[in-house]
């Protein structure tokens, strides 16, 4: 029995971690769930799954998620600072990181710090500090089990392999709901377009990421920390259909790929569970309801993200804290209808040119240039030009 604290139990990974843990109930018991606002959905998972204690950041849903579960021997807490503490209770066997943004940053590195395994949802975790989480884990030798579906993908791919056996890792993007469209059809398009994923059913934010294809950039930065790979090592390619979930090529020239249909809760118990792999009764892929695959290269100029992010990476520094800050800042912004599509791109490319550029970072430089990013990036979203 594997003791969980699930972080961001009522987002998108959340809910379907708690799908997996309810079909394995043998394998996996809930010792906490977190929540930032939805208390409502908190407090039905708390119902359901009974954990030992329940978090909610938000202060102002405390009063409500205290009242709803006093008649249960549950613990409710509230903030932050209670969440890095549950974290690392002795009760607590691994952590689900699947806060979403650089929110997520604290609660992983306290986990971490108490020797517990993590299960990485939050690509924003390694994309903000990389170096310093990968360090930490390294020192307390902390296995780092990535969620998102690329990453494991590489992950199953590289089981048995070497580090001096890769030459290259290859994620593969859906291109999302915009696959093929120009400049002058993306000028007007609105968030409910965007959100309208071919493929994945997930939460806005990284559906959004999805559509300007900075979700892919984010996951270059993730792979090169999560893997110890140079930025040269690192290519995307465009796969429609969602099937094969990444490649890893090798210094022989071979192809490793991990194929299977685009369903969240199969990475993630493969996540939970590892180094078990078991059974569930998910639908299985079949070739011949898929007789093409087809795969081409990105359109980077056309969804300016993905070369903002690789450029990123290739700076190294403080400059892919400094783009996701903005990024998280503009699409929030581009869901209330306040600037447009195309606007992101050109808000997140001056809020780079406006943070001063830090090599090496300490976590409090991380934490100031992500601050500085947001100030810059809402003063930006305020003005009138950025409107379409």
């Amino acid at each position: 029995m594997k003791r969980l604290a699930i972080l961001g139990s009522t987002g998108s990974i959340g809910t379907q971690a708690l799908d997996v843990v309810a079909a394995h109930p043998t394998l996996f018991e809930v010792e906490v769930l977190s929540a930032h606002s939805n208390a409502a959905l908190l407090i039905e998972q708390a119902h359901q799954f009974q954990p030992n204690a329940v978090v909610v950041t938000d202060p102002k849903k405390y009063d409500e998620v205290k009242r709803a579960l006093s008649a249960l021997p549950i613990k409710v807490f509230s903030g932050a600072d209670a969440l890095n503490e549950v974290v690392q209770w002795e009760a607590v066997d691994m952590v689900l990181a699947a806060i979403v943004g650089f929110a997520g940053l604290h609660s992983t590195l306290a986990a971490i710090d108490a020797g517990k395994p993590i299960a990485l949802a939050n690509k924003e975790t390694l994309v903000v500090a990389g170096d310093i989480v990968m360090q930490r884990a390294a020192e307390k030798n902390v296995p780092i089990i990535p969620v998102d579906s690329e990453h494991s993908a590489i992950f199953q791919c590289l089981v048995g392999e070497t580090a001096e056996s890769i030459d290259k890792i290859i994620l593969t993007a859906s291109g999302g709901p915009f696959l093929g469209r120009k400049t002058n059809f993306l000028v007007n398009v609105k968030a409910m377009h965007a959100l309208q994923h071919p493929n994945w059913t997930m939460g806005a934010k990284i559906t959004i990421d999805s559509a300007t294809l900075m979700n892919k950039g984010l996951e270059m930065i993730e792979a090169k920390w999560l893997f110890g790979l140079k930025n040269e090592q690192i290519d995307v390619i465009i796969h429609p259909e969602s099937i094969a979930h990444s490649f890893v090529q090798f210094i022989d020239g071979s192809l490793k790929a991990q194929l299977g249909l685009p369903d969240m809760k199969l990475p993630i118990q493969y996540a939970l569970a590892f180094p078990q792999r078991i059974s569930n009764t998910h639908k299985r892929f079949d070739f011949k309801d898929f007789q093409t695959l087809k795969f081409e290269a990105p359109d980077y100029k056309t969804f300016r993200n993905l070369a903002i992010a690789k450029d990123a990476m290739f700076k190294g520094g403080n400059m892919a804290c400094v783009m996701n800050a903005a990024n998280e800042e503009v699409v929030h912004a581009f869901l209330q209808n306040q600037i447009g599509f195309l606007s992101m791109s050109d808000i997140i490319e001056e809020v780079i040119q406006k943070v001063a550029f830090i090599n090496t970072p300490t976590l409090q430089e991380y934490i100031a240039s992500d601050a500085q990013a947001r100030e810059q990036a809402q003063e930006l979203i305020k003005t009138n030009s950025y409107k379409h």
